[in-house]
């Protein structure tokens, strides 16, 4: 069996960003079928390679006819953040007659949706969060749903505040970024919402203390000691064990092949990751301080400090007070008049999400925009074996945005995208699709966690993009190459012999021996090539010159806020924002409402409707389905992290990431 690592140009580093480790561990693998022949190999390799082509002449130059899509052309392609609506929350009361529509629908309302005058709204936030809109038998929390919640439930007039659970979280920055301007949005209705944190680090904390008030456990781990960024290598591992890769790399930041090959970090990638730590940390210190009423200088001494009890927080100022959970329910129930002896009404974020915005009376308008949302890595056919939600599956996509682009009654769209690349031919052909949604309609690229590589290659079809502060995008560049297993098969003492026809035939195949300099020659035009027309492509998208996008391309990955000041993003902004841009495209007045329509709503699956069901089974189904996840496989490039963008166990990369490598890369040697 051949293994070969493909990296092509849309391929990139995804860091993990973790509160204590902040990783660039990105494995990009295709597994051969010893089945296969050398000759489909080499055909496979090079339209993979070939998948981000050129524009044909016809393509050109109908693309050239087409209306600019930035007004700032003349700088380079940079757009100006001032430009585009805000989309800031405004909490605006109900008059009397449409409190009394919402109370007469409440009468009327699905008996799920029944909650009792007074109640709390509890939300546990923990773990890994989807971008995606959930079904309501799935399991795990949806970033729509919370993000709707803290909505209803600054209207609901049942509701009196939020009880805000927040552990160890499982995602990226930029769903933080998210949740955190919701909380400040909903503060807004004069509501209460409290956080409670028994386990706590700089990613929990820089949510919690957005929160009114804050309290913890006097047992609780708390841990804000900074960030750390780490990058592991095994070119060293390999050395010894007669393993060596052969990767051809185009744009020198382009890293994914660097721990392979390496055992130190280079120095264009340190500066890489160096810039993308500072930006996250000193974004990190500077809300906390704008937030808790403190200087800059003393947030950051006090974390210098290592400190680790939690009085010390209280003495700080940095939480409320020291609190049990009980006792917090208690001090709710004080300033809610329950008695003692009764119970506090409480509504979690499971059978809240069951409450429909028209309940509440937060019904949209007439005009609709349409949400297409793209979440994972991207291949361009389903696997038999993958789920439902698994990622994003090229073709389905493409229909949907065909549908939607056909389709008279969407003013605009909005791609939402949280991926970090997968299959080149996929993207490109999703591409083309979204370029071709955009001349009939407006399109917004909405940044999630990742919009990198493959992910930021659909963004960049749109016609404005909208990234949060750290997001991270960009990673224009190229890495391909293969395993030499020559000195590992002698010492193991085996051999391999290989009849070709063809002068390139045995390229990929015969991985017992080095590549021959014609063969590397070969191998280093079609990198090269892939790199050239995934940039002049992105140059083209974002209206700039090819230098002046080498100029931040060459793989580079870029925190939302420097991709902004270099051309790659037009607004820093969440979903509500993408939404503002979107109506001032369509021509829709800033203060006439909208109706989203959510065109990729997953549909659920028989595991996650006998979940919904009953929950007796005891996690059997998500079992079976993370199985099945790990087993998935398809013809082209994958793109799979170990890292908290979509990690499926908490705390696994913590565990050993050596462990994690060297399953990535030599499991299957």
């Amino acid at each position: 069996m051949s293994k070969l690592l493909l990296l092509p140009a849309h391929h990139h580093l995804a860091p993990k960003i973790h509160t204590k480790s902040f990783s660039s561990i990105l494995t990009h693998t295709v597994s051969l079928s010893p089945l296969q022949s050398t000759h489909s190999t080499f055909q496979s390799l090079r339209r993979t390679l070939s998948s981000v082509r050129a524009f044909d002449e016809s393509s050109s130059d109908a693309n050239s006819q087409q209306q600019d899509f930035h007004q700032d052309d003349k700088n380079g392609g940079k757009s100006t953040d001032s430009h585009y609506p805000s989309g800031e929350f405004e909490f605006q009361k109900f008059d009397a007659w449409k409190s009394f529509s919402v109370k007469l629908r409440m009468l009327i309302a699905y008996p799920w949706e029944r909650v009792r005058k007074g109640s709390v709204l509890k939300m546990t936030l923990r773990g890994q969060i989807s971008d995606q809109l959930k079904s309501r038998f799935s399991s795990g929390l949806s970033l729509p749903k919370i993000c709707e919640n803290f909505i209803k439930a600054a209207y609901d007039p049942r509701v009196s505040g939020i009880y805000l659970h927040i552990e160890s979280l499982n995602c990226g920055w930029g769903k933080v970024e998210e949740i955190r301007r919701h909380i400040m949005d909903f503060k807004k209705s004069g509501k209460f919402i409290i956080g409670y944190v028994p386990a706590c680090g700089e990613k929990e904390y820089y949510l919690a203390c957005a929160c009114e008030e804050l309290y913890a456990p006097p047992s609780a781990y708390f841990s804000l000691y900074g960030l750390t960024v780490q990058a592991s290598f095994l070119g060293g591992v390999l050395e010894k064990v007669g393993v060596e890769p052969q990767v051809q790399r185009i744009g020198k930041y382009k890293s994914a092949g660097d721990q392979l090959t390496r055992k130190t970090m280079s120095k264009e990638n340190c500066e890489m990751l160096t810039a993308l730590l500072d930006n996250i940390y000193e974004n990190w210190l500077d809300k906390v301080s704008s937030t808790k009423g403190k200087k800059r200088e003393d947030v950051e001494k006090f974390i210098n400090e290592g400190v680790y009890k939690v009085e010390r927080l209280k003495e700080e100022g940095l939480i409320t007070n020291i609190l049990y959970d009980d006792e917090v329910i208690s001090l709710l129930k004080e300033r809610l008049g329950v008695k003692k002896d009764e119970n506090l009404h409480i509504v979690d974020y499971r059978k809240y999400s069951g409450v429909r915005n028209w309940t509440l009376g937060l019904t949209g308008g007439k005009e609709q925009i349409a949400v297409i949302r793209a979440s994972g890595s991207i291949s361009r056919v389903r696997s038999p074996l993958s789920l439902p939600g698994s990622g994003i599956i090229g073709e389905q996509l493409i229909e949907k945005i065909r549908s939607v682009r056909e389709s008279k009654k969407y003013k605009a769209v909005i791609i939402r995208i949280d991926s970090p690349g997968g299959d080149a031919l996929a993207s490109d052909l999703m591409w083309r699709e979204i370029r071709l949604l955009a001349e009939s309609k407006p399109v917004v690229a909405s940044m999630s966690d990742v919009a990198a590589s493959g992910g930021y290659y659909m963004a960049m079809a749109a016609q404005t993009i909208i990234a949060e502060n750290l997001t991270l995008t960009g990673s224009i560049g190229v890495v391909t190459g293969k395993f030499n297993l020559g000195k590992l098969y002698e010492k193991i003492g085996f051999n391999k012999e290989i009849i070709s026809r063809g002068r390139y035939a045995e390229l990929l195949a015969a991985e017992q021996r080095p590549f021959r300099p014609d063969e590397a020659e070969l191998f280093a035009k079609s990198a090269q090539n892939a790199y050239n027309q995934f940039r002049d492509k992105a140059a083209f998208s974002r209206s700039m010159t090819v230098d002046n996008m080498e100029k931040v391309a060459q793989g580079r990955v870029w925190a939302g806020k420097d991709a902004a000041s270099q051309g790659l993003v037009d607004a820093i902004g969440g979903f509500s924002r993408a939404i503002a841009i979107a109506k001032q495209q369509a021509s829709i007045p800033r203060d006439r409402q909208v109706t989203l329509v959510e065109v990729s709503k997953q549909s659920p699956s028989l595991p996650e409707i006998l979940s919904g069901v009953g929950n007796s089974i005891a996690g059997v189904d998500r079992t079976l389905k993370e199985l099945l996840q790990d087993l998935t496989f398809s013809n082209g490039v994958q793109a799979r992290m170990d890292g908290i963008l979509f990690q499926r166990l908490e705390g696994a990369s913590y565990a050993n990431p050596i462990l994690g490598l060297i399953k990535d890369y030599l499991s299957s040697l």
